[in-house]
């Protein structure tokens, strides 16, 4: 005999209760474990196609940590030294850029900025606290992620998570389906394919868009000469999951430094633009479709209200949780919703037979 509603409804309650408070409570304890998971479930496709072509479970999990070894040092070695030295130039060049953005608005409108006005005093205001404030942020977040999570732990735990999980993947979801309580377990196992194919969609495919989206932009503006054409691009790309955002954001800053390096140049200037044109039409047309379809059903207000909602609370490691629960609430309502649909507290009281079968007069 099945347990009443009211009794399921409970378990299920303290369940929920005690991982959100495990989840608060380890904190950034289990942040290695939670990216090592993450890892692993992006590259699972990858390890069953190679199983398909014939390799065993250890041979392409083998194949797949060679080449991720072999990226990792690619960038540790060219990218990510450019990266944060452009970001550092960032940093210590914004007075500048903010002094030429004060000539410029001086010559342009003079009476903006007159000896006092607000506006003048703003704009200096901004160029100082960045100058000041910018490298002890940097500073301060990289001691604090430091101090937060050690690096051996970051470069060493992850990989070797991911490794194991990715090897064990396919045995350990038998082994949860096998836990499944068995009067409810094909609703699970929908919901939960459901659920992977949002994630799916959305992590895998926009994954790899911002992936190739932040590739473009930043080869592109160092291309053209752009001073911080890597940072930039990088930012762009980062971002992209949120639609429009990060094109917005990342060619309304390239086009403004564009415009400080290269003004009178009004062919790079463009160039630039185009570029940031030329990727939304890529990510529209052919990325997006191609990668990540139509139907994830995550709205970006939703995106971000989750990734407000769980960073605030769960600090770090919420805000790489946010996307999967916001993608699992999200399905879990949409079928909440059509059993409300399909209940009679939506549809009513059902009507007599005669009533239902009886053709109605107005036709």
């Amino acid at each position: 005999m099945a347990l009443p509603v009211r009794d399921q409804m409970k378990y299920w309650g303290i369940a929920t209760a005690v991982f959100v408070l495990a989840l608060w409570w380890l904190g950034d304890v289990i942040l290695p474990f939670v990216l090592g998971a993450a890892v692993a479930y992006f590259l699972d496709p990858v390890a069953d196609r190679l199983e398909a072509a014939g390799l065993s479970r250890a041979m392409a999990t083998a194949i797949i940590t060679l080449g991720g070894i072999l990226i990792f040092v690619i960038l540790a070695l060219l990218v990510v030294p450019t990266l944060i030295n452009q970001l550092v130039s960032l940093v210590d060049t914004a007075p500048k850029l903010f002094n030429d953005l004060q000539k410029f608005l001086t010559a342009k409108f003079p009476s903006l900025l007159e000896e006092g006005s607000t506006l003048r005093q703003s704009l200096t205001a901004i160029g100082q606290t960045i100058q000041s404030k910018g490298g002890q942020l940097l500073q301060t977040a990289l001691t604090s992620v430091g101090s937060l999570i050690n690096v051996i732990m970051l470069f060493v735990i992850v990989p070797v998570v991911a490794f194991y999980l990715l090897f064990d993947w396919d045995r350990m979801v038998a082994e949860v389906d096998s836990l499944l309580p068995r009067e409810h377990a094909p609703t699970i196992r929908q919901l939960a394919r459901d659920v992977d194919k949002t994630l799916a969609s959305f992590i895998r495919g926009m994954g790899t868009v911002c992936l190739i989206l932040g590739s473009y932009y930043a080869i592109a503006l160092m291309v053209v000469g752009l001073q911080f054409g890597l940072v930039v691009g990088a930012f762009a790309g980062l971002i992209t999951f949120i639609p429009y955002v990060g094109a917005l954001l990342g060619g309304a800053l390239a086009i403004g430094l564009a415009l400080f390096q290269f003004w009178g140049d009004w062919l790079s200037i463009g160039l630039v633009a185009g570029i940031f044109v030329l990727g939304q039409v890529i990510e529209g047309n052919i990325l997006t479709p191609k990668l990540v379809g139509n139907s994830v059903g995550l709205h970006p207000v939703w995106l971000i209200f989750a990734l407000s909602v769980f960073g605030s609370l769960f600090g770090f490691v919420g805000m790489l949780v946010a996307v999967p629960v916001a993608a699992a609430l999200g399905v879990l309502m949409r079928f909440a919703i059509g059993q409300y649909k399909d209940s009679r507290l939506y549809r009513g009281a059902e009507p007599p037979m005669a009533e239902r079968t009886r053709p109605d007069l107005r036709d």
